[in-house]
């Protein structure tokens, strides 16, 4: 739970979880919405994989990047566990 919400703490990790919700993406893809380096992205991707928030899948070349939803639905649902009366 930890690593989950060191990856949800960085607002750039949570701008990537955005466009991924959107579709798919490879990093050439995610790189033009911001303005850091690919190591600086990889880094944040490592995070994310790291807490299971994301899903790489190789396609050719090309690793594209995806939401792990079911991770979210966790979230969810501990989080109404936790705060429930």
């Amino acid at each position: 739970m930890d690593s989950l919400f060191k990856a949800l703490a960085d607002k750039q990790r949570r701008q990537i979880l955005t466009l991924l919700k959107k579709k798919d993406m490879s990093v050439t893809e995610l790189l033009q919405n911001f303005s850091i380096t690919q190591a600086s992205l990889s880094h944040h991707l490592d995070i994310l994989k790291r807490a299971n928030l994301i899903i790489p899948e190789r396609r050719g070349q090309f690793i594209y990047y995806s939401l792990n939803t079911s991770v979210f639905e966790d979230i969810t649902n501990t989080l109404f566990n936790l705060f429930k009366s």
